[in-house]
């Protein structure tokens, strides 16, 4: 019997599918600017912010999650632990996501084809979230009894007055991006490679959670919805068939598996079976 064989076909960079160099240059660069300055246009809305606030930290009470303040605890036991992971939140969100996208431009066009579509409709509805829904993350949040870590032991790329913040949206905290972008990069290189260990980039997003939740800069919850709102682009955004399989190639003549019968063994006076690096089952 014939086995399959199901992997990704691209793994040489098939030209034919990278789109033009600059065109998606001014693309990534245009969608970046205007999800920015989209965000600055949702800046503000105070009032309504810390009402969202406090209705989402009661609605995470009454699903019995788990206390941010108990990630913050763990962090808080070290403080160069609290500095990595302030570091973290502001240094490797941009560039891990630009470096996944620049890999998979030049090694998996079709993936990144794909990659690309599905992180502009996140960010996309990530950013119509933040103009309906703006929300104070749990470090401006009495009740929750949290530090600002930024602040305190640094770095932060927050101002000190959120409300006059012109560089970034405080209260943009649901969904959480730095979540969601984490989670397509590693879904993205779990697709577009085969190595044994490709499960290993989940560990991206789960520390990206343990460092958003730590330094109370989103809730549970704000990771939660972004997963959600990733698995619909996903689900949108599906990869071509011709990206994601490979039919068997059939054996050759005189191979196991041929429907001929087995091979007769040379010392039996008939021909050796035509090898050419396949084994038996069409299985190299």
């Amino acid at each position: 019997m014939r086995l399959a064989r199901i992997e990704p076909t691209d793994q040489e960079p098939d030209i034919r599918a990278r789109p033009p160099l600059v065109r998606e240059f001014l693309l990534v660069a245009g969608l970046f600017l205007a999800y920015t300055f989209g965000r600055r246009a949702a800046n503000g809305h105070v009032e309504e912010a810390f009402r969202n606030a406090g209705n989402v930290w009661d609605l995470e009470r009454a699903l019995h999650l788990p206390g941010e303040g108990a990630v913050q605890g763990m962090l808080l036991h070290s403080e160069p632990l609290i500095h990595a992971a302030n570091t973290y939140y502001a240094a490797v969100h941009f560039p891990a996501t630009a470096l996944f996208l620049v890999w998979l431009y030049w090694r998996r066009p079709r993936h990144y084809v794909r990659s690309r579509r599905v992180l502009a409709a996140l960010t996309a509805a990530a950013l119509v979230l933040h103009l309906l829904f703006p929300l104070a993350p749990p470090r401006m949040l009495a009740v929750a009894g949290l530090v600002d870590t930024g602040q305190v032991y640094g770095p932060t790329v927050y101002g000190h007055t959120p409300a006059t913040d012109t560089m970034a949206n405080q209260f943009a905290a649901m969904p959480s991006l730095h979540v969601g972008w984490a989670a397509m990069v590693a879904v993205g290189l779990i697709a577009a490679t085969r190595s044994r260990w490709r499960g290993l980039w989940l560990l991206h997003p789960a520390l990206t959670l343990v460092v958003v939740v730590g330094t109370a800069n989103h809730y549970w919850l704000d990771a939660i919805v972004v997963v959600a709102l990733l698995a619909v682009a996903l689900a949108a955004f599906r990869l071509p068939l011709s990206a994601r399989t490979v039919p068997a190639q059939p054996p050759g003549p005189g191979v196991w598996g041929s429907g001929e019968g087995p091979p007769v063994p040379a010392y039996a006076g008939g021909a050796r079976p035509a090898t050419s690096g396949t084994y038996a089952g069409g299985i190299r």
